[in-house]
């Protein structure tokens, strides 16, 4: 099997011939540009530490380290992040030398740390010293709504555009602004199709529960979902209407060219999700599903919903809205076992994650412990397909490089 074949076959809940991996197709399941950096030396493979992400820090793979490592799928963004004019050096926040993009350009503070501001001087995102990313720090509804729906329509593209995810978009979306963008999307993006034989996926983010968070702060927001539905009603219908007009601009350039279109919306903690069954289903489950129906009627796409935590309780409902894949299967979290998902959901749901734990034995184990917990996940995790291996979450930048090698070698000697 081609890389793309041994994707779609597991998306479809067929046994491919090996685990499909991932590390670097969404800003989900990536990995830190320090660690990158240090596998790159450990592994002796020429590369840069090129940071697509600005926000998490995160690197993405190059085509020989995608290569030797047996990646099989990519980010679009693959099309837009290898041209060296367009990056600069810089010593990582986390250790090791990488590259900014050229139009990221942080300023240092009198504290040490790095602060990123919008155009108008605002200050966004702040990385205090001895962080390795960045957090948000400016929240636009911090002290209420605007008022009525047509003033909060009217002031949400200002909103959104001085929140750190949006202003500093990675690739591609940091070129969504150019006037050939969706000319140029579909172009870069059969060009990749044509050359490469791994599946493309897109990310769209279309969060809804999140972008309350980035708006109004989660502690208002969480208050907001029980106190306040009016407002959060009249937020989803006008997310809604700028989520679909993105989602038909998606469809119309690469729905045909790419096999999965990634959403975005952290709903779990630890100990269980942010909201009850009932508000979520209130709030947030028709909306869901309507972008699911946009993308399965207008693509040939599957839909993937990054979602931290624990979310078992919902994982029915993402089921019946038409989510086919769900990551970063946080199996330490409450009601997250991998052999419990396995056997509850795994006829009808794809686990993208859950392959390592990166919390723990990723980053504290030794090499020989992460290879025993890569090979028990597999073992549970990869029998029918409906599996794409990837660790919980991004590699972060204390992850040791011999680590990292350890995991892979698991995979392959799974495969032996």
């Amino acid at each position: 099997m081609t890389s793309r074949e041994r994707v779609i076959a597991s998306l479809n809940h067929k046994q491919p011939d090996r685990v499909p991996v991932d590390i670097g197709s969404t800003p989900s399941s990536g990995i830190s540009a320090t660690a990158y950096a240090g596998l790159l030396e450990y592994l002796k493979i020429d590369g840069r530490a090129r940071v697509y992400d600005v926000v998490q820090q995160l690197a993405l793979p190059e085509q020989n380290v995608i290569q030797q490592l047996g990646i099989d799928v990519i980010d679009v963004a693959q099309a837009w992040v290898h041209d060296d004019a367009d990056w600069y050096p810089v010593d990582l926040a986390g250790g090791g030398k990488g590259y900014y993009p050229y139009w990221f350009k942080p300023r240092q503070n009198e504290r040490g740390g790095w602060d990123a501001f919008h155009k108008d001087g605002t200050l966004i995102a702040s990385m205090p010293p001895g962080a390795a990313f960045f957090d948000q720090s400016y929240f636009p509804w911090v002290d209420g709504y605007p008022g009525s729906k047509k003033a909060m329509n009217d002031a949400l593209d200002e909103a959104m555009g001085k929140v750190l995810w949006q202003n500093l978009a990675h690739a591609p979306w940091d070129s969504a602004g150019n006037s050939n963008f969706w000319d140029d999307l579909r172009s870069r993006t059969q060009r990749l199709r044509d050359e490469i034989d791994k599946a493309l996926l897109i990310v769209c983010g279309c969060n809804l529960f999140e972008w309350g968070t980035f708006l109004r702060r989660m502690d208002n927001f969480l208050m907001d979902i029980y106190i306040d539905q009016q407002n959060v009603h009249m937020l989803l219908d006008l997310l809604m209407e700028r989520h679909l007009a993105t989602l038909e601009r998606v469809c119309d350039s690469v729905g045909d060219l790419v096999d999965v279109v990634r959403f975005g919306d952290d709903l779990g903690m630890d100990s269980g999700p942010f909201m009850n069954l009932d508000t979520y289903r209130e709030l947030f489950h028709k909306h869901r599903t309507t972008l699911c129906s946009y993308v399965h009627k207008n693509s040939s796409a599957k839909t993937f919903l990054h979602t931290c935590g624990s979310v078992y309780q919902y994982i029915p409902d993402f089921i019946e809205s038409g989510i086919d894949i769900i990551n970063p299967v946080q199996t330490n979290c409450r009601d997250m076992e991998p052999d419990k998902l396995k056997r509850e959901f795994g006829n009808d749901i794809v686990f993208w994650g859950g392959g390592a734990d990166t919390r723990e034995t990723l980053n504290r184990g030794t090499p020989e412990q992460v290879k025993a917990d890569v090979l028990k996940r597999l073992e549970i995790l990869s029998p029918g397909g409906g599996f794409v291996f990837n660790t919980i979450h991004n590699i972060l930048p204390d992850v040791p490089p011999q680590n990292i090698a350890a995991m892979f070698e698991a995979i392959e000697e799974f495969h032996s």
